[in-house]
């Protein structure tokens, strides 16, 4: 009899919980979206400050936006700016590309590739050889490669519902192309765009060349599709068909920047510290409404939505707005660097840096324990429409972080439309959806008060 008197006592006290936190849940969501100021911040921080690339005037001035933003919010004990030193890679002119064959120039759309050198002031005109690979250089050898352009025309591959799998199996063309291709002489390189769409918006991005003295390097730059194909259809008529581009980018001193932080002390543990956050600075491109303005306007939604709910959190809760994560990642490796210095205890990371899309759920970097745990909160959002709690990559800002045990995770958006807009110049405001965005920040702020109230 008392097994199941105790039985009985604590199958009342789960269905509690849930019913209890069923309706902190309702009640989080509900803020998000009927009281949230992630999408008229989102407005000023596209349309008036616009793009936000390490080292610019853009980044600065967000820098200092989102530190008055929360300043001014009520929602933070404290907010204060962290330095990190950041580089400065600037475009220059806008860059300008043809195709010439036949005695005919068709002109098309390129970008340089963050980091790339620039040409010479006439550019370059040079015959072309298309790869769909970087192991296809070593095949073709210095002897058919030197004093070409290299075109790499691998696409993205359409049969992963999960994009950002075919984003990774694609994108070492565009990181590693030019570091690649000069070993076999080549005078510069063509990428095409890493997005399913086809249309005329070539997407930039990091290329590196490793240790490469500046005097070796080669220009780099990205084709949008709609140029890609027409670049390949064209080789097949004429194999020896030119292509000529120019670019005038520079890279400069490093600068000094911020990571912008936010902090809601705990009430009962406040040495744990909770993390959430995302990158602020952008490609130069658009105004980086997706990536990564979205992300930050949740993150900063999920201290607003505490405050309207006067929900006080048991663990130290921070909001972290990243700089430098698109060329260099060095605001999340200051940040875990200071926290490791600090002695700091991390219970928990979460970053948003997929598209301000419909939320789907999660995806972390846990043991199995901690895993079991998180998914066992899986019903709770399934009203929502969230279902996907799994096993995966969290973010690029917060990999580096580090505690004696540690739960991180990445907001899972759907991910089907978030390459149509990824560091290219259509990735502005009129692309964000205000329910989307606001279910987002919602559900940032449901799993982030679980974790605050039952742990790891």
């Amino acid at each position: 009899m008392k097994k199941i008197f105790l039985l009985s006592v604590f199958t009342s006290a789960i269905g509690f919980a849930q019913t209890s936190d069923e309706a902190q849940l309702k009640a989080i969501y509900s803020q998000a979206l009927t009281n949230s100021k992630c999408y008229s911040q989102l407005d000023y921080l596209s349309n008036k400050i616009g793009h936000r690339l390490s080292g610019s005037t853009g980044a600065e001035k967000a820098v200092q936006y989102t530190k008055t933003q929360m300043e001014t919010s009520g929602a933070f004990d404290k907010v204060y700016l962290q330095e990190v030193m950041v580089p400065k890679w600037v475009r220059g002119e806008k860059e300008s590309a043809y195709i010439n064959t036949n005695g005919k120039k068709i002109t098309v759309p390129i970008c340089a590739l963050g980091g790339s050198v620039a040409t010479s002031k006439k550019g370059i005109l040079a015959e072309v050889v298309e790869v769909q690979s970087l192991k296809e250089l070593e095949t073709l050898g210095a002897e058919k490669l030197t004093g070409k352009i290299i075109f790499f025309n691998r696409p993205m591959n359409p049969e992963n519902v999960q994009s950002f799998l075919s984003y990774r199996d694609a994108g070492d063309q565009r990181r590693s192309g030019a570091k690649e291709s000069i070993k076999y002489g080549a005078v510069g390189v063509v990428v095409r765009s890493l997005t399913f769409t086809q249309d005329d918006f070539p997407h930039t991005g990091n290329t590196g060349y490793g240790d490469l003295p500046k005097e070796k390097r080669i220009p780099a730059c990205a084709i949008s599709t709609n140029g890609a194909n027409l670049l390949s259809q064209t080789l097949k008529e004429n194999s020896k068909l030119k292509f000529y581009f120019r670019q005038s980018c520079y890279q400069e001193a490093d600068v000094l920047s911020h990571n912008v932080i936010g902090e809601i002390k705990g009430t009962v543990s406040p040495e744990n510290i909770l993390v959430v956050g995302g990158h602020l600075d952008s490609w130069d491109l658009a105004d980086g409404s997706h990536d990564d303005g979205a992300g930050c306007m949740q993150s900063m939604e999920v201290a607003n939505i505490f405050k309207n709910l006067a929900y006080k959190p048991n663990n130290t809760i921070r909001v972290v707005m990243f700089m430098n994560e698109e060329n260099g990642g060095r605001g999340g490796e200051k940040y875990a660097e200071l926290a490791q210095k600090n002695n700091e205890n991390h219970l928990f990371a979460l970053e948003s840096d997929s598209g301000g899309f419909t939320p789907r759920g999660f995806s972390f970097e846990c043991d199995d324990e901690s895993l079991v745990k998180m998914q066992s909160w899986k019903k709770l959002f399934e009203p929502y429409l969230i279902h996907s709690f799994t096993r995966g990559g969290s973010g690029a800002d917060i990999e580096d972080l580090k505690s004696k045990r540690i739960v991180k995770a990445g907001l899972r958006p759907d991910s089907q439309r978030y390459f149509d807009y990824h560091h290219a110049a259509n990735d502005t405001f009129h692309a964000i959806n205000k329910r989307e965005l606001e279910l987002g920040a919602g559900t940032m702020a449901s799993l982030i008060y679980l974790i605050d109230k039952y742990g790891i």
